[in-house]
Order: C-alpha cells, then structure tokens, then sequence
C-alpha cells in the first residue's frame, strides 16, 4: 500500500513539475517581452513573471481569495505576493504555506552593465550601432505541493545533485534504512545554498529555469542596470 500511494502521489508531482517547466518557460518569454519596452526594468519584468506563474501554483478563482469577479481574483492574489517585498516578490505565507520565499529569480546574461552606456538613449536609434539585446534567464522555484511525495522527492533531489546523502528510515519500507549517496553532481551550482537553505525549512521546490531572448524596443538604463541580475540575493 504504501509503495502503491508514493506511485500515484509521485506520478502526480512528477507531472505538475512538467507543467512548471512550460510555465516557466512562458514566464521567461512574458518576463522578456516587458523588459524591452520596459527599459530591461527588474520589477516590471519580476511583476510580469509572477503573473505568468499564478496558475501554476495557486487555484486564485476560489472562495478563499477576495474579490467578485475573475479579475479582481487575480489581483489580489497577485498584490499577496509583489507587495511590500524585496523586488516585489515572494510567496504569501499565509496562501501558500509553508512557502514564503522568492517566487522567482531573474538573470540578464545580456546586455551587460558595462555595455549599457551613459548615452545609451541617446544614440539608441543610431543605425550605426548594434542595438542592444535582452537575454533573461528566469529561475522559477517551483513548490511541491503534494504531500508525502514533495518530501521524498526533494530528499531524492538533495541526494542526487550531492546535496546529502538519503539515509533516513525509507518511508516505503518503514522496517529498511534508505541509504541513498549523494551523486556528487554539480548541476545544481548556483542554487545549492539556496535550495538547501528551503530544504531545510521545509519548503521542498525545485528549480525551474526557462530562458528567452528579444531584442530591445526601448534602450536599457543605467538606473535599472546597476546590478546585472535581478534575483532578490544579497
């Protein structure tokens, strides 16, 4: 029985974690085609990310969420996760417990700081310059919301990408010790500390990443480009 309820719960995870990849993916194209009429701003294109994911982790058309109509639904449940927070993004603690950290990261491989120039507006329609091109990579960190499965699975995650070995009783086989090594693999670099640190708290995710590139509509700022990404890190 128990190996049986972790094959339908799992398969059920492993599904929604499918639909997270195509939605961040979407995020990422939505995240892009603000930021180029946007300046390459962080918060429109943070904003215009969350939005794009709302479905993905949050049934906001019910009961619990305030408003009457469709769209008034939506705003609220977007206004709990941009308002008040770094970069205007993060999971409700209340709504989405006990998930409370950054709903997503955002990188800008392109154009980088030192490339955005002081007369970037200037000579911005200048047919002699190559125009600027925005790249972003979008780090959707993407909940596991279903019970039993969400543990054991970001536990098999730790192990696999050489977070920590899975040595705790096997939940499938409560009379067994798990003994899961660590693969020692690299895959996750950039994310570990942050993962770990969920991890550890209990929020069980996984990271997402979607990607997508435009060319720049309105010239890039040096007040939006003071950091080169836009992740809500130290």
């Amino acid at each position: 029985m128990p190996l049986a309820l972790f094959m339908v719960l799992g398969t059920l995870q492993l599904f929604m974690l499918m639909q997270g990849r195509l939605f961040a993916e979407h995020a990422a194209y939505s995240a892009v085609r603000v930021g180029v009429v946007r300046h390459g701003d962080c918060t429109a294109m943070t904003h215009a990310a969350i939005a794009a994911l709302l479905p993905s982790f949050t049934s906001y058309l019910g009961e619990a969420t305030g408003g009457n109509t469709p769209a008034e639904k939506l705003a609220t449940a977007f206004a709990l996760r941009t308002r008040n927070k770094p970069f205007d993004n993060q999971y409700d603690a209340n709504a989405d417990d006990p998930h409370k950290s950054a709903v997503v990261w955002i990188f800008r491989p392109s154009p980088r700081v030192a490339q955005v120039r002081a007369r970037a507006e200037d000579d911005f329609d200048d047919p002699d310059t190559e125009g600027y091109r925005l790249e972003l990579r979008v780090v959707y960190w993407y909940p596991l919301r279903i019970p039993f499965a969400n543990w054991v699975m970001a536990t098999m995650y730790r192990a696999y990408f050489g977070m920590g070995d899975y040595t705790k009783t096997n939940p499938l086989i409560p009379t067994q010790q798990a003994r899961w090594t660590q693969a020692g693999a690299n895959s996750l670099n950039g994310f570990r500390s942050e993962f770990l640190r969920r991890f550890n708290e209990e929020e069980y995710v996984f990271p997402v990443v979607g990607s997508a590139a435009m060319r720049m509509m309105t010239p890039p700022r040096r007040a939006l480009f003071r950091r080169q990404n836009c992740e809500p890190t130290p």
